[in-house]
């Protein structure tokens, strides 16, 4: 007979298998999503023990096996920090807001901290140092340098990067945080295009949970679509269609004919009316906040619309075109709906941005770090940064050396990921001073230009770097282009850790791997 065990007992049976922390919530996920089934037994909640030596057989360890088999044996498998879960991987202030591109935190960790192992011999921080960022992005090796008590400087191209990078640092009292986002919903919630899209949404949702129950019941539903019973996508279609008169007889019954939007920025093609004005009046109420504050709130409303952009779930990373009815969710496995208010998500955004500084206030050094606006290929960092430690240290050269992860080429394009933001912000652009841009592809003119724009990088920051400096560059160099842009630098590769990246964002399933690039002078 198989041996059965309640969620609290799988609960201690995994962490005890995986050599990590598996809660009850995790054992939740896995039969919602239809990984293990949830079984009775004498009218408790029970699940298979075979069922799960079977789920956990099938990434524990045979994860690094086909790794290894697709990309090399050269993977340094420490680097991919399997055993961390992603509570751990976004702890704290580095999911205030989402960026496409970053590193885990991690990784940052292990390269600053002053550890050594088998494979990282020699350790090139130690706290009271200075460390440059020129691809600062979303600040996540200036937040963990605090930790460790380093010093650290950013400098990036984007306005916007720069923004949250430096907010994730900043030392807004929780309370008062709580206190602006309360008033801020309350102008929100008397806003009456929200109001009526809000009665409208309740109602909607009563209808769809009513046919969704009928027609992809959980788990079951998610179960048969994993084990390939029927076609997916043309059952969700069917299912879609035959929902749609119900949806646009509930915007009939509210009024709510006008709801689509009507086209031409960026704001008016990806938000309905009812939601824009929400935004709009949210927008009017930060406008007043004193600076750091008004920046902060910025920054939640600006998490907040990403959320509410009228598109699908599964494409919120990567918008293809505007969702204004109800569809087939396969991310979800049901009929989901676009975003006609922002409230709810308001609420829930300023809740966690409060939470999660309040965390990182219980870990902060008293270290300096900054983020500089600036393209990094002529930046001056010792006129561009207020004087004290940071400053000091670029006009005397003693910064000790740089971790950070350069743009990719023709992969991403940092501005357009965060368009919403700057429309509604009214934020200065700068895609002319990207590297790597995305829209110039990946030929050879665009991996030259790349390759020459990262080695400038490297010669300007070299000035401020002491001697002994010692620099790691995070990338998937696809195209062997680290070498050539090292010996333009006048640096050297001494040394490159292989890592397997886990957990890729947009739902990549392909063994995926980049290197840490670690150059010193020649």
């Amino acid at each position: 007979m198989t041996a059965l065990l309640t969620i609290g007992e799988a609960s201690k049976w995994a962490s005890e298998r995986t050599g990590r922390a598996v809660t009850t919530a995790n054992l939740s996920y896995l039969i919602n999503y239809g990984r293990i089934r949830k079984l009775k037994n004498n009218g408790a909640t029970v699940v298979s023990v075979r069922e799960l030596e079977a789920y956990y057989a099938s990434w524990r360890g045979r994860r690094e096996t086909n790794f290894k088999r697709q990309l090399g044996n050269d993977l340094n498998w420490r680097l991919s920090f399997e055993e961390c879960k992603e509570s751990e991987t976004t702890k704290h202030v580095h999911r205030l807001h989402p960026y496409k591109g970053k590193f885990i935190p991690q990784l940052v960790e292990y390269f600053l901290d002053s550890h050594t192992d088998e494979f990282k011999t020699r350790a090139a921080f130690r706290p009271g140092d200075v460390v440059l960022d020129p691809f600062c992005g979303s600040g996540t090796t200036l937040v963990q340098a605090n930790e460790l008590g380093i010093h650290a400087i950013g400098a990036d191209v984007s306005q916007f990067n720069a923004q949250i990078a430096n907010l994730k640092l900043c030392k807004l009292p929780p309370a008062e945080i709580v206190k602006t986002a309360a008033r801020i919903e309350k102008k929100i919630e008397s806003e009456f295009a929200g109001m009526l899209a809000r009665d409208f949404e309740e109602s909607l949702l009563a209808k769809l949970k009513k046919f969704n129950d009928e027609h992809f019941p959980s788990p079951e539903y998610k179960r048969r679509v994993r084990a390939g019973k029927f076609d997916e996508a043309k059952y969700g279609a069917e299912k879609a269609a035959e929902f749609l008169p119900q949806y646009r007889k509930c915007l009939a019954d509210f009024g709510m004919r006008d709801i689509n939007p009507p086209g031409g920025g960026f704001m008016d093609t990806w938000y309905f009316s009812c939601a824009r004005a929400e935004i709009d009046a949210a927008a009017d109420c930060i406008r007043v906040q004193k600076k750091e504050m008004r920046e902060l709130m910025r920054l939640i409303l600006s998490r907040t619309i990403r959320s509410c952009r009228a598109t699908t779930h599964s494409d919120l990373a990567t918008l293809r075109k505007p969702m204004l009815e109800t569809y087939y969710c396969s991310k979800h496995g049901k009929i989901c709906k676009p975003v006609y208010s922002i409230l709810g998500w308001w609420r829930r955004y300023a809740q966690d941005t409060a939470k999660r500084l309040a965390q990182f206030e219980s870990l902060r050094t008293d270290s300096e770090q900054i983020c500089l606006v600036g393209d990094s290929r002529n930046i001056d960092l010792s006129a561009a940064l207020p004087n004290g430690v940071l400053s000091d240290a670029a006009a005397r050269g003693k910064i000790r050396g740089i971790f950070s992860s350069p743009p990719y080429v023709g992969l991403i394009n940092y501005h357009e990921q965060h368009a919403y933001a700057y429309d509604l912000f009214n934020l200065k652009r700068a895609e002319q001073n990207e590297i790597g841009v995305m829209e110039k592809g990946a030929g050879a003119a665009a991996r030259e230009s790349y390759a020459a724009g990262v080695a400038d990088v490297l010669t300007n920051c070299r000035r401020f770097m002491a001697k002994d400096f010692d620099v790691f560059l995070v990338a998937n160099d696809k195209f062997g282009l680290y070498p050539n842009i090292a010996e333009r630098a006048g640096m050297q590769v001494v040394g490159e850790y292989k890592r397997p990246v886990l957990n890729r964002a947009e739902g990549a399933k392909n063994a995926y791997s980049e290197s840490i690039f670690h150059m010193r002078s020649q």
